[in-house]
């Protein structure tokens, strides 16, 4: 129903801020990550999200249309309620947190406070086409070496190893040496294995 909201800017705290428009001040919860981007000046302009529920209307603002995007995509989540989706906004940029899935880098959305490895897991796996998707990410948008690290993880999977272990020993190899080849990363990789 909001989609952006454009005035005065009345107070700015870490959390939210109060814009002035037309005579009506709105309360708008924001990330610690917009709220380095308002900065200080008396017009502001943001990109809303409206929440309604039974017993509230909440009003979200990014300084960002893309960070809006991410904020709707984690709602999408089961588990991911508005309060999550702030805080992993405030913990990691719009750009890490769009990477991070779209590499199924579980760690990275496990380091957010209150995001346990379940959660980060569903948010990969619910998310990871969408992400890919929306924002015409190529399946491996890791740096170029990573394919023959892909490529070698995929045969060893298929060879019956557990994921994990198997890249663990892989990235020890890579560590020796960055330029093997997918075949020669295997080899090694099943002599340690």
């Amino acid at each position: 129903m909001i989609t952006h909201l454009k005035g005065k800017l009345v107070e700015k705290n870490p959390t939210f801020v109060v814009i002035e428009c037309a005579g009506v001040g709105y309360f708008v919860n924001i990330s610690l990550n917009t709220f380095s981007k308002v900065g200080d000046s008396e017009n502001i302009s943001l990109f809303t999200h409206l929440q309604v529920k039974e017993d509230s209307h909440t009003l979200f603002g990014f300084a960002e249309r893309s960070e809006r995007e991410i904020f709707r995509l984690l709602l999408s989540v089961s588990g991911i309620g508005s309060s999550t989706a702030r805080t992993m906004l405030s913990s990691l940029e719009p750009a890490q947190i769009r990477d991070a899935i779209a590499n199924g880098d579980v760690p990275t959305i496990q380091s957010i406070k209150g995001i346990g490895a379940k959660t980060a897991q569903r948010v990969i796996l619910d998310l990871r086409d969408k992400i890919l998707k929306v924002y015409d990410i190529g399946e491996v948008s890791a740096p170029a070496n990573n394919t023959n690290k892909e490529e070698a993880l995929s045969a060893l999977e298929v060879l019956g190893f557990v994921r994990r272990q198997a890249e663990k020993v892989v990235d020890k190899v890579l560590a020796q040496d960055p330029s093997l080849s997918v075949e020669n990363i295997i080899k090694l990789a099943l002599k340690n294995l």
